[in-house]
């Protein structure tokens, strides 16, 4: 293990968890990395600043029933609260245009008492009326934050309903130009929304997604958020992945506190070195799963796989290197044991990444009619849920399949299901536990 101290800012470490033992002919190096950030949660300072976008939708649609445009007004008037003195803000009315409501002119405002009041009067104006265009809100707030002097770029986007007036096609190139200029959070609000436009918001720019179902829940929603942003005092964080000659990556994924891959989303960082995004950090601890395929080497022979590191980018793009660091080993041994033996923390996120997959998979195959294949998958997914420990998710299974025995995988398709809890299962599918000590 390895750590660094940030000035001003909390301090990484990296811990690796292997078994380096391969047999002989053996070529797979499978490691977790801890990376953690601990020291952080205290205001920032001028170096380390922040600057958030909030997309509020407005569509027609925000108007059924008419308490959900009331209570999303009610929840960004609750961040705008929870934002801290000298944070750059703005607040921009989603439809399937993109307008300013506060503070306009093409700017930022600095939060203070006024301008938290000011916000929060304009906020009374928002109606409903007109479609649903995520990416020109989102191009607009890439265009604010872009304005911003800041560290830490933010946005927060709600909707309510289909991307319905732009194509898939015309979202994903906004996402592609977004992605590592600012972090986002997407909530869906109701269960009218298309699960996967949304979780595809969060994962191309690097932050969560969730459901809302009920709208009176947003202002708690929203203010845990804006809590979590305001904790964020690293921005553009990289997990870089030096290998020597002869080895291949075959993949880089988040594993904790949500199953997220990053293999595709790789940079090139120097000779045989690859730069993998994280977003910002605060005060937190994330978990990430390295595979990495080595040349054949005789039994005795040991040799280092790769070596994990941690940089920051800064204003004029260049990266900071974050100093922890970890070192992930094979090597090559007779002894049956020692080389079959699977390390708890990789046997763990294995399963975790195969639970998330079962879930998504089982309910597209619901959904496409399939229900003897629905039953296997989400069948796996009741046994992996079991065995792994994680409780939420099985409870969120519980409300789309009969559990007849869990650790057989054993269940049957509920007749009926509420779209609501259907729905939530899909959001949080990718989210995770953490190994038991």
């Amino acid at each position: 293990m390895a750590n660094f101290a940030k000035p001003g800012g909390p301090q990484f470490s990296v811990d690796v968890y292997q078994n380096e033992f391969l047999p002989e002919g053996g070529r797979e190096v499978n490691a977790i990395v801890t990376v953690t950030a601990k020291g952080g949660g205290a205001p920032a300072g001028p170096g380390a600043s922040a600057a958030v976008v909030l997309m509020v939708d407005c569509s027609g649609s925000m108007d059924y029933p008419p308490t959900k445009m009331r209570n999303a007004r009610d929840a960004t008037a609750a961040a705008v609260d929870t934002l801290r003195d000298g944070v750059h803000f703005g607040i921009v009315d989603g439809t399937h245009v993109a307008r300013e409501v506060y503070p306009g002119g093409g700017r930022l405002a600095v939060a203070d008492p006024t301008t938290r009041a000011q916000a929060k009067q304009a906020l009374r104006r928002l109606s409903a009326g007109g479609g649903t265009a995520i990416g020109t809100w989102l191009r607009l707030a890439d265009r604010l934050l872009a304005g911003a002097d800041v560290s830490i770029r933010h946005g927060i986007l709600l909707t309510d309903g289909r991307n319905e007036h732009e194509s898939a096609a015309e979202l994903k190139d906004t996402l592609d130009a977004c992605a590592g200029r600012f972090t986002c959070d997407a909530r869906g609000v109701g269960t009218d929304w298309e699960v996967k436009e949304v979780t595809g918001v969060a994962s191309a720019l690097l932050g969560t997604a969730d459901i809302v179902a009920d709208p009176a829940r947003l202002t708690e929603d929203f203010t845990r958020i804006m809590e979590s942003t305001m904790g964020k005092e690293v921005a553009d964080v990289a997990l870089r992945v030096w290998t020597p000659v002869g080895t291949r990556i075959k993949f880089v994924k988040q594993v904790a506190p949500r199953v997220e891959e990053l293999t595709d989303r790789r940079t090139e960082a120097g000779p045989r070195a690859g730069d993998y995004p994280t977003g910002s950090w605060g005060d937190e601890s994330r978990d990430y799963h390295l595979c990495v395929e080595v040349p054949a080497a005789g039994l005795g022979q040991e040799m280092l796989a790769a070596r994990v590191s941690l940089g920051a980018a800064q204003p004029d793009r260049a990266v900071q290197n974050l100093g922890a660091q970890g070192l992930v080993r094979a090597v090559w041994t007779d002894d049956m044991a020692a080389s079959t033996s699977l390390n708890s923390q990789v046997a763990h996120y294995t399963g975790q990444a195969e639970l998330a997959q079962a879930i998504q998979e089982g309910l597209d195959l619901r959904k496409a009619g399939d229900m003897d294949g629905a039953t296997a998958k989400l069948g796996r997914a009741v046994q992996l849920a079991g065995v792994s420990g994680n409780a939420d998710t099985a409870k969120l299974l519980a409300k789309v399949v009969d559990v007849v025995d869990a650790p057989t995988g054993t269940v049957r398709l509920k007749a009926k299901v509420a779209e609501a809890d259907e729905m939530t299962l899909e959001t949080r599918s990718t989210k995770t536990v953490r190994v038991k000590k």
